[in-house]
C-alpha cells in the first residue's frame, strides 16, 4: 500500500512538473510578442505605417489636355489626346519575367527594360507614358496582377511631318520643348492636376480622389498655310536631292501685312522619334541660320541711295573690272571688261563693283544707318523663341574696307526672317512691318503689326521694277519664270567666311522673289546652305525653287495672272 501511495505521488511530480515547462513556455511566447508588439508599434510603427501607406496609396498627375495648334485655315498640325500611363505596384507582380514578355509585345519594348520596371523598389514604377487607348485596353484585358493605369494625354501631328521644326516638340512631362510648342507653352500647356488612387493588400482598387482638378490649355492658330507649307517643303526636298547641302530653308509671306505662309526647312525632323534625330535638325532655320546674303543686299543699297537721291534707275556709271578700296580689291563675278551700267543694270546684272560704287557714294554713315533702318543686328520679334539678330558691325567698329564689303552683302551676318521682312518693305510700298507668324489665340484674333515707314512709295515701286530685269532676259535668273504672272527678285551667292577669310569651296545661294512685281502678293525667299558639287550660284540652286512655288502659291491664293 505505502508503495502505491509512492507511485501516485512520482506521477503528480512529474504532471506538475510538465504543466509547469508548458506554462514557462507560454510565458516566454507572450514576452517575446510583447516585445516585438512594442518594437514594432513603438519603434518601427511610423515607418511601417508610411510603407504601408506607400504600397497601397499612389498619387498620381494628371496633364491637362494640350491645346491645339492649327494651320491659318484650321487644319490640325498638332493636337493632343487621351492616352494611358501603365504603371506596375512590384511586390503584386506574380510572374515578374512572364509579365515583362506580355507587355514588352504589346508596348515594343525590350522586356529587359519592362521587368526593370517591375521589379523596381518601392510601390509604384512606371512602364510606359501616353500609350494609345488602344493599346491600353488590350493590357487591360490581360488582367495582369499588380498593373495599372493611370489616365494621361499625348501629342499626335495629323499631318505627319509638316512644319515639324516650325511647330516643335512636347516632352514626356507635357512640357514645350523646341519651337512653338516651347515660345507659346504658357498658352498651349494648361494646368496639370493631381489624383490620389487606393488600393487594397491585393491591389484592387477602393478609391479615386481628385486632389486638383486639371485645366486644359488654349489653343493658338498660325498664318501658316498647310498647303502652302507641303509645296515648300517638297520643293526643298527637290533640292536636297538635287544638290546635297548642308541644309536649306524656305519662308513664304504675304508682303502686304507680313503674314508668314510658310516656314520650311531641310532635311525634315520626325518628332515621334527624338531619341534618334541629328540635333542640327531640331532648330528653325528661318530664324535661326546666320549667313552673309552676298548679292541679294544689294537691293537694299540702292533702295538707300535712291532715298537718299543720290541715284535713279537710270543713273550710269562707267564701272572697270575692279575696284580697289583701301586694301581690297572687288572684282566681278565674272569677268568684263569696263562697262557703262545703269543702276538698273547693276541690280539686274548683280555687279559687285556698280553696288559699291553706289555704297561709296552714300558713305560709310549713311549706309550704316540705313543697315539698322532695314531691320539688320536685331531681332525681327517674330512669335517664335530663339530668334537669332545677325551680326552687323557698329559704325565706330568700321574698317577702311568695310564699306567695300557691305554694299554687296559681306562683312555681316543675316537671317532669313529678316531678310524677308526687309524685302517685305520694297514689295509693300515701303513698310518694314513685324512679320506674323501667330494668327489668334484661344480665338482672339492677333493684331496685325503697323510697322513704320523706311523708304517712299515711288522708291519701292522703282526698285521693285528694277527687280524685274533679274528674271528678264539678261539677268541672273532669266531662266525662271510663271506663265501669266511678272516676277522680280534678286539672286546671291555668298562665300562662307572662315579663317578670317571666304572659303573658295564653300557657298550660300539663295534668292528673294516676289510676285505680281507691280503689285506683290506674295514674296518668297529660299536659302540654300552649302550645296556640294559644282553648282552653287543663286541663279542655279535657289531661284528655280522659288519658281516653283510661286507657281502653285499664286493661283491657289487666287492671283489673277496678268
Amino acid at each position: 500500500m505505502s508503495t502505491g501511495r509512492r507511485q501516485s505521488g512520482g506521477t503528480s511530480r512529474l504532471v506538475e512538473r510538465r504543466i509547469g515547462l508548458i506554462f514557462a513556455a507560454f510565458f516566454f511566447l507572450m514576452v517575446v510578442a510583447a516585445a516585438r508588439a512594442f518594437w514594432l508599434q513603438g519603434v518601427e510603427g511610423s515607418s511601417l505605417a508610411s510603407q504601408a501607406t506607400t504600397q497601397q496609396t499612389n498619387v498620381i498627375d494628371v496633364p491637362g489636355l494640350r491645346g491645339a495648334i492649327y494651320d491659318r485655315r484650321g487644319k490640325e498640325l498638332a493636337v493632343s489626346e487621351d492616352a494611358a500611363s501603365i504603371f506596375a505596384t512590384p511586390y503584386q507582380v506574380e510572374d515578374p519575367a512572364r509579365t515583362a514578355d506580355k507587355l514588352g509585345g504589346l508596348l515594343d519594348q525590350d522586356p529587359k527594360t519592362v521587368l526593370k520596371a517591375l521589379t523596381a523598389e518601392g510601390g509604384f514604377s512606371y512602364i510606359a507614358r501616353k500609350v494609345d487607348l488602344g493599346t491600353a485596353k488590350r493590357i487591360a484585358e490581360l488582367n495582369l496582377p499588380g498593373i495599372g493605369q493611370a489616365p494621361d494625354t499625348r501629342r499626335v501631328y495629323p499631318q505627319g511631318e509638316l512644319a515639324t521644326q516650325v511647330v516643335g516638340a512636347v516632352g514626356t512631362d507635357g512640357q514645350g520643348l523646341t519651337g512653338l510648342e516651347q515660345g507659346e507653352d504658357r498658352i498651349l500647356h494648361g494646368t496639370d492636376g493631381q489624383r490620389r488612387l487606393v488600393h487594397d493588400a491585393l491591389g484592387e482598387p477602393l478609391s479615386l480622389e481628385t486632389l486638383r482638378p486639371t485645366s486644359n490649355g488654349h489653343d493658338v492658330q498660325l498664318t501658316i498655310d498647310a498647303a502652302i507649307q507641303a509645296k515648300a517643303e517638297q520643293v526643298l526636298a527637290e533640292v536636297g536631292a538635287n544638290f546635297q547641302p548642308k541644309n536649306a530653308t524656305a519662308i513664304v509671306m504675304d508682303p502686304r501685312n507680313s503674314d508668314i505662309l510658310a516656314m520650311a526647312n531641310w532635311p525634315p525632323l520626325d518628332l515621334g522619334d527624338l531619341a534618334h534625330a541629328d540635333p542640327s535638325t531640331l532648330g528653325n532655320l528661318g530664324t535661326g541660320f546666320t549667313y552673309e546674303p552676298g548679292s541679294t543686299f544689294k537691293a537694299f543699297t540702292v533702295a538707300a541711295a535712291m532715298q537718299e537721291k543720290e541715284v535713279t534707275p537710270t543713273t550710269t556709271f562707267t564701272l572697270a573690272p575692279t575696284i580697289q578700296v583701301a586694301d581690297r580689291t572687288i572684282e566681278e563675278s565674272h569677268a568684263r571688261g569696263t562697262a557703262t551700267l545703269s543702276v538698273a543694270d547693276i541690280l539686274a546684272q548683280s555687279s559687285n563693283v556698280g553696288a559699291v560704287t553706289i555704297g561709296l557714294g552714300l558713305g560709310k554713315d549713311r549706309f550704316s544707318r540705313w543697315v539698322s533702318r532695314f531691320g539688320f543686328g536685331k531681332p525681327t520679334g517674330v512669335q517664335f523663341p530663339g530668334e537669332e539678330q545677325g551680326l552687323v558691325p557698329a559704325l565706330a567698329d568700321y574698317s577702311d574696307s568695310t564699306i567695300g564689303n557691305l554694299p554687296l552683302g559681306q562683312g555681316l551676318s543675316v537671317t532669313p526672317i529678316q531678310m524677308v521682312a526687309a524685302y517685305a518693305a520694297i514689295a509693300n510700298g515701303g513698310v518694314l512691318r513685324q512679320p506674323r507668324l501667330v494668327k489668334e489665340i484661344n480665338g482672339r484674333k492677333v493684331d496685325e503689326p503697323k510697322g513704320h515707314r523706311v523708304i517712299s512709295p515711288q522708291v519701292s515701286a522703282d526698285v521693285r521694277q528694277m527687280l524685274e530685269g533679274v528674271l528678264a532676259p539678261g539677268g541672273t535668273a532669266s531662266e525662271v519664270s510663271v506663265p501669266g504672272y511678272v516676277l522680280a527678285g534678286k539672286t546671291g551667292t555668298a562665300q562662307v567666311a572662315e579663317n578670317g577669310g571666304y572659303s573658295t569651296t564653300r557657298f550660300v545661294g539663295s534668292f528673294m522673289g516676289f510676285a505680281p512685281a507691280s503689285d506683290p502678293r506674295l514674296l518668297v525667299a529660299v536659302i540654300v546652305d552649302e550645296p556640294a558639287g559644282g553648282d552653287y550660284y543663286g541663279s542655279e540652286v535657289a531661284a528655280p525653287a522659288f519658281g516653283e512655288i510661286a507657281s502653285m502659291a499664286l493661283p491657289y491664293l487666287g492671283v489673277a495672272p496678268g
